[in-house]
């Protein structure tokens, strides 16, 4: 069994960026730690040549036992299932300790297992409680105060009194410590299945850093989120203004994930869009117009 790896979960949808993340994980993973993608069986084929030498492919169906076929709590079962399997890699046997990557990730600078690795058997916790997205009006709106009231009551089913929300969006280094420890003493008893957990919050990261928070099976060395995540359009607009490059990003995060729910409907935007042509979408000629005439009645202030 490896102590550490990487899981990529895709599917046929997201096939060109998987392929960018795993070209990004072939030039900067200088330790040659182990990766496995898992897709659909129906997909196995058109991810073989973009994993070979690269990752090991695995089907979804070495996971069917926990999968579903049917909406819980009115979300589709593909994407439930992705939840489902990043939860459940661990009984796999192959790694004790891994890191789920999503598709819309690109590595930007060389890793190493010691970036996610405190000591031989424990991994870094990505703690944090978002401040910076609550301040963010058009954030707070669309998706803060409903993620706010699902993780209250995740903290409530796992039993754990503690004011802050301190969890993250994903990209945490699951151990399968912790997770043995939330199926045997969590789910087991209540007779749950993965599936039935999820039902009570869509949130598998934040049940996992919840669950150690209460249960405290390994020590918990905090460490800051790995990846530089775009939420919106405002949040990549103001980097894309202030001339925040990837050089820049490198120099504090291992890499970038432009969320590819605003991504898609903006015309697949990612990382390598360039800065003109990016905000060109983003900002509307009545934008521009109202920023222009900002720009004009503050000069003539100046003046007067």
């Amino acid at each position: 069994m490896e102590s550490f790896g990487i899981l990529v979960k895709s599917y046929r949808g997201d096939v060109h960026a998987a392929q960018r993340l795993l070209e990004s994980i072939r030039i900067h993973n200088v330790d040659h730690l182990p990766v496995w993608v898992v897709v659909p069986e129906e997909d196995r084929e058109l991810f073989q040549g973009i994993t070979e030498g690269v990752a090991q492919l695995i089907s979804e169906c070495e996971f069917t036992g926990h999968l579903v076929s049917e909406e819980v709590a009115g979300i589709r079962p593909g994407y439930i299932n992705q939840e489902i399997i990043k939860l459940a890699f661990w009984e796999s046997g192959l790694v004790e300790n891994y890191l789920p990557v999503d598709s819309d990730a690109v590595f930007l600078r060389q890793f190493r297992s010691s970036d996610f690795m405190h000591s031989p058997n424990v991994p870094y916790t990505v703690l944090l409680e978002d401040r910076d997205l609550q301040t963010d009006p058009d954030y707070f709106a669309t998706h803060w105060q409903g993620r706010e009231a699902v993780l209250r009551e995740i903290q409530q089913q796992i039993g754990l009194d503690d004011r802050r929300l301190l969890t993250c969006h994903g990209h945490q280094v699951l151990a399968s410590t912790v997770l043995s420890s939330l199926k045997e003493e969590f789910l087991t008893p209540r007779g749950w299945t993965y599936a039935d957990m999820l039902a009570h919050g869509p949130y598998e990261f934040s049940w996992y850093n919840f669950w150690l928070q209460k249960s405290r099976v390994i020590p918990i060395e905090v460490r800051e989120p790995y990846f530089k995540v775009i939420h919106g359009t405002a949040q990549h607009a103001e980097m894309l203004i202030r001339g925040v490059g990837l050089g820049d990003i490198a120099r504090g995060y291992l890499g970038i994930i432009v969320n590819s729910n605003f991504a898609r409907a903006w015309g697949d935007i990612s990382h390598q869009t360039s800065r003109n042509e990016a905000l060109s979408r983003y900002l509307t000629w009545p934008t521009l117009g109202a920023i222009a005439a900002a720009k004009v009645r503050s000069l003539l202030r100046r003046e007067s």
